[in-house]
């Protein structure tokens, strides 16, 4: 019976829709179409944007549009999500199609879903944690400037193929003089109007404070939907005007989308094989060309998922594991109606949030309206101007260049500025996928340096009796890349300090492995030889075991300071003796001297007690 209730549990987390399915009624219904609806007016321009971004044909983007709507309906747990086709997934599917086929972009739809669905099983959402927010800012914010280059043409109006960034600025540039001035000044127009509109929905016709009337209310409503489908009514104006001058003798003064393949996609499977040309790229053939796409492109969408989950969880805590595993279920089910690669998109959930949706159901609602759009309306997409597409696009990715967040690194931590810009300069250079393993590759170098040169900071002290000792404490754990600098250090310490007794404060250290034990070994042997006290205070349980399995009786240590100080008291050895010790070791260590005339400096332990302050000649 316990494990019926376990199981039955365990089926709920994973499929919420039977959760919140028996409490569904017709008010949420109600909520649920209006959000949907206008969800559905922002994705299908944009899925046709992002499509052409993608280097696909614009059905696709529509292909990737409904998948993932009704997948998270039975498996999200966030409500305001909606998964689908995004700018910075059609970018780096760009990159892989490039000079292929769309049958890259499914395949490496399908594999992203692999590879979260491996993640999902073996729990390494942990894996995002090592992207930090300046890696992300400066990935999302180069990712954001690459696809507004990559709209130039469109903008322009330049009939010319470029991959990457510098290529496109180039090649840009070099055609600026074939600029279609119709094309130019209808993307300028657009881009003005979106921003405009934009604004809208901050209109209010009444006071700050004052409650707003019922007609009032509808104005405001109806100024909030023009706002947030401000992308399908610049679309559809520009496509009326495109139509009306194509049934002229003149014909459209535009370049144009062109021909879009009409009626739902073909369910299948994807392509585990492919032809280029005259030649047949069987799978592995396609996974060795799609390369590090296929972990980093899930680790992407992954990162963009679940900082959307995070912004729309009202505070609440949100399954990681869950939002894994829908991501990976809204791919693998995708690419079976040839998706390319989706994930959250910011925009769209935000729509929905602001249309007042109650549950994931909403998705059910925009999924239809691409549906119902791939069924009716493809021939109505031929005449979409490309300048407005791309008008669309950098209206909504030029936001995501986050030149805020520089000043603020600079001020609190410019190590993280450094990540931030080496990450952003080396997607702009080398390609985003190579961009984001940098700046980790930056960050774990930044995170691993305390490691190998932790803070020392050294203090000379008394006891409450007046016995001098030098405290040194190290401000990190003590594993092997830190062990020969912690040991000399300490060495140097030692060596400058006296022959006081020296304490080493472990309060920082964490942590230890069998080569910083080694080495403290050396360290105490060093100490020995010279007759010069070394103990250790605070020392954790885990590490004292580290130690004393190597050392056995040689570690010496303190748990408080009252045992360290009593220690110290009884350590004030005769000072003739202290003579002769400190004379072997210099003897030992510096013979250059010449054994002559070896002056022997004060060498003082605490008030009242003798002072050594006499020369010894030696034959």
């Amino acid at each position: 019976m316990p494990l019926m209730k376990s199981l039955k549990s365990m089926v709920i987390n994973r499929i919420p829709i039977l959760k919140w399915g028996p409490q569904y009624n017709s008010k949420k219904l109600v909520s649920d179409t209006i959000a949907g609806f206008t969800v559905g007016l922002t994705v299908m321009p944009q899925a046709l944007a992002y499509a052409t971004l993608g280097g696909l044909e614009p059905q696709y983007g529509l292909y990737s549009a409904f998948a993932g709507c009704f997948v998270y309906t039975i498996f999200g747990s966030i409500k305001d999500i909606t998964i689908g086709p995004t700018a910075l997934m059609a970018l780096m599917t760009y990159q892989q199609v490039v000079g292929r086929n769309v049958d890259y972009a499914v395949l490496l739809c399908f594999l992203s879903g692999i590879v979260q669905m491996i993640m999902t099983i073996l729990h390494l959402g942990v894996l995002i944690d090592f992207i930090s927010i300046p890696v992300t800012v400066g990935f999302t914010s180069a990712a954001s400037v690459i696809i507004v280059a990559s709209q130039l043409k469109s903008l322009l109006g330049l009939k010319i193929k470029s991959s990457g960034f510098l290529d496109t600025i180039t090649k840009v540039f070099n055609n600026i003089r074939m600029t279609r001035l119709n094309d130019f000044t209808l993307g300028i127009v657009c881009i003005i109007v979106l921003m405009i509109l934009r604004k809208l929905k901050d209109i209010k016709l009444h006071k700050k404070n004052e409650k707003p009337t019922k007609h009032q209310k509808c104005f405001n409503y109806l100024l909030w939907l023009i706002s947030t489908s401000r992308n399908a009514v610049v679309v559809i104006i520009c496509s009326a005007v495109a139509y009306h001058y194509e049934n002229t003798s003149e014909g459209s003064p535009f370049l144009l989308t062109g021909k879009v393949k009409a009626g739902l996609p073909e369910l299948k499977l994807p392509p585990f094989r492919t032809v280029i040309g005259n030649r047949t790229v069987d799978f592995a053939g396609m996974a060795s060309d799609l390369g590090s796409s296929i972990v980093l492109v899930p680790i992407t969408a992954v990162l963009g998922n679940v900082a959307i989950a995070r912004a729309f969880a009202s505070g609440s805590s949100i399954d990681a594991t869950q939002e894994l595993f829908t991501l990976s279920m809204c791919n693998v089910i995708g690419s079976f109606f040839s998706s390319m690669p989706i994930t959250g998109s910011f925009s769209r959930s935000a729509v929905n949030h602001a249309s007042g949706v109650l549950t994931p159901f909403g998705g059910i609602i925009t999924g239809i309206m691409v549906l119902l759009a791939l069924s009716f309306l493809t021939p109505c997409f031929a005449f979409i101007p490309k300048a407005s597409l791309a008008a669309v696009i950098i209206s909504a990715v030029i936001f995501m260049i986050e030149y805020e967040v520089v000043k603020p690194m600079w001020r609190t931590s410019k190590k993280d500025l450094v990540a931030a810009f080496a990450t952003f300069v080396a997607c702009l250079v080398i390609g985003v996928e190579y961009g984001i393993l940098l700046g980790v590759g930056i960050n774990i170098m930044f995170l691993l340096y305390p490691s190998a040169r932790p803070t020392v900071y050294v203090d000379q002290l008394k006891t409450s009796n007046g016995v001098n000792y030098i405290l040194i404490t190290p401000g990190n754990s003590l594993y092997f890349p830190a062990v020969d600098f912690i040991k000399n250090s300490v060495a140097k310490e030692g060596l400058s300090s006296k022959n006081l007794p020296v304490v080493i404060d472990c309060r920082f250290v964490l942590g230890a492995d069998f080569t910083a034990a080694k080495g403290i070994l050396a360290l105490i042997n060093e100490f020995t030889m010279r007759k010069q006290p070394l103990y250790f205070l605070n020392a954790r349980k885990e590490v004292v075991s580290i130690f004393e399995g190597v050392m056995q009786g040689d570690f010496k240590y303190f748990k408080t300071n009252e045992e360290l100080e009593r220690q110290l008291d009884e350590h004030i050895n005769d000072p003739v003796e202290e003579r002769d010790n400190l004379l072997s070791f210099t003897k030992e260590y510096f013979p250059q001297s010449g054994e002559k005339n070896v002056e022997l400096k004060e060498v003082t332990y605490g008030e009242g007690s003798s002072t050594i302050n006499r020369k010894k000649n030696s034959s």
